[in-house]
């Protein structure tokens, strides 16, 4: 396999755009599925009645399998295009969405937000609500695909009615959107995804997978910053010891280097680095691995914790300050709400000691100093008590690790970052 770059990429949209059905279509357009497993899946949406559904069915089926298996190999499907190799995080509905695109494998480099053009369809309230979480959480690269053009007839005005609506939307978030690209699709039927669509004449621009190679530019590698894995889980494996897994966000991790686990303290020396079953001599940011750390129990390492060099140890905070945005709050968010804030890989119930002001999201401008609650659509600036150990880096140092979303009642409540951090004393 040559070295291609890699790239995150996820989709972003309301939950019957098309989202899946369309990453279905780019992986089996794009090789990456074979006939003979596209078939199968026909069948099965067939037998359950719900035939467009194949496409979508691959990445629900895999999510399955990802479940059941081991948490090692990467937890996404990847494919190939001329240029990179992308890994594609199939967000599923508003919940997941949030949950897995924080502290979910991988973070996003770029995002494809998925509008329908069926008639009645359009922009819809989680097209609102994710086209603001993408600019929160700071992606910053994204494509927009306006899907089921099947369903619109193929028609350019619903085209250009809903690019100017879109248009709209995304510039009220503070997006430029002057060199962006707007690919009329039809993912279930397969057009101009991977392959032109001769239905749409008057579209002259590029397919979605040539859009998104010529505009998506790779992730700068933060080598040069302090290493920080942010742990999934850690095995027990006998006659090899306690095998930590996870993905590096930043720095590189060489065979003997000596890690320290945070919040536990817990020290110990790398054996061996693996990554999808083979031996690898060092590791670098945005790859998945397991490694073998000597010195180590098994109760050292486990999800939440993020390890680094000891010498550079990951920041345990004692509180913190966020800008945050209030995405969906039944009530109203006071000084005293302990919410469980979920960041890398770790979910800790965190008090919101003083609501610093109401800022405007857009210009980032103070709208109103220490105001009595927020609510949703707010953004602010709160001041945060962990209410036990939990990392924490800031935004201007290691944004990997500044990402979090807030979510109480079973539901995803507000998302923001951290901007500065007052460590816990050693």
């Amino acid at each position: 396999m040559a070295e291609l770059p890699k790239i995150n990429i996820m989709t972003a949209g309301h939950v019957d755009a098309g989202k899946s059905t369309l990453i279905g279509r780019l992986l089996f357009d794009s090789g990456a599925i074979r006939e003979d497993q596209m078939r199968k899946l026909k069948e099965l949406a067939k037998e359950l009645k719900k035939e467009t559904f194949e496409f979508a069915f691959l990445m629900d089926r895999l999510k399955e399998e990802r479940e059941r298996g081991v948490t090692i190999d990467i937890m996404h499907t990847p494919f190939e295009s001329k240029k990179y190799y992308y890994t594609v995080i199939d967000a599923p509905g508003h919940r997941d969405f949030v949950k897995n695109m924080i502290t979910g494998a991988s973070q996003a480099d770029a995002a494809i937000l998925v509008v329908s053009a069926k008639p009645g369809e359009g922009i819809q309230e989680q097209t609102r609500e994710h086209t603001f979480l993408l600019k929160v959480l700071g992606i910053n690269q994204l494509l927009v695909a306006i899907n089921k053009m099947d369903a619109a007839n193929y028609d350019e005005k619903r085209y250009n009615e809903l690019v100017a609506d879109v248009k709209k939307l995304l510039q009220s978030v503070g997006y430029k959107v002057d060199t962006m690209p707007f690919v009329p699709v039809s993912a279930y039927v397969g057009d101009n995804v991977v392959h032109k669509s001769d239905k749409m004449p008057w579209y002259k621009g590029p397919t979605l997978v040539d859009a998104m190679d010529s505009t998506i530019q790779p992730p700068e590698q933060p080598i040069d910053k302090p290493l920080r894995i942010p742990i999934q889980d850690a095995y027990s494996i006998t006659g090899v010891g306690t095998v930590p897994v996870g993905r590096v966000e930043t720095g590189v991790l060489k065979v003997n280097d000596k890690v320290i686990f945070m919040p536990s303290g817990a020290v110990g020396e790398v054996k061996t680095i693996e990554m999808f079953h083979k031996q690898q001599p060092e590791a670098r940011p945005g790859d998945n691995i397991g490694f073998n750390v000597r010195g180590i129990g098994k109760n050292d390492a486990k999800r939440g914790d993020v390890c680094g060099h000891v010498n550079n140890p990951p920041t345990v905070a004692k509180e913190f300050t966020a800008q945050i945005i209030v995405l969906n709050h039944p009530t109203v968010i006071t000084v005293g709400y302990t919410p469980v804030f979920h960041l890398g890989t770790a979910s800790v119930a965190c008090r919101i000691e003083e609501i610093i002001a109401k800022i405007d999201p857009k210009t980032g401008a103070v709208v109103q100093e220490h105001p009595d609650f927020i609510k949703t659509g707010d953004a602010a600036r709160v001041r945060v008590i962990p209410t036990k150990p939990m990392v924490v880096e800031k935004q201007s140092d290691i944004p990997q690790l500044a990402r979090f979303a807030i979510r109480d009642m079973g539901q995803t409540v507000a998302a923001g970052i951290v901007l500065d951090v007052v460590p816990a004393k050693k």
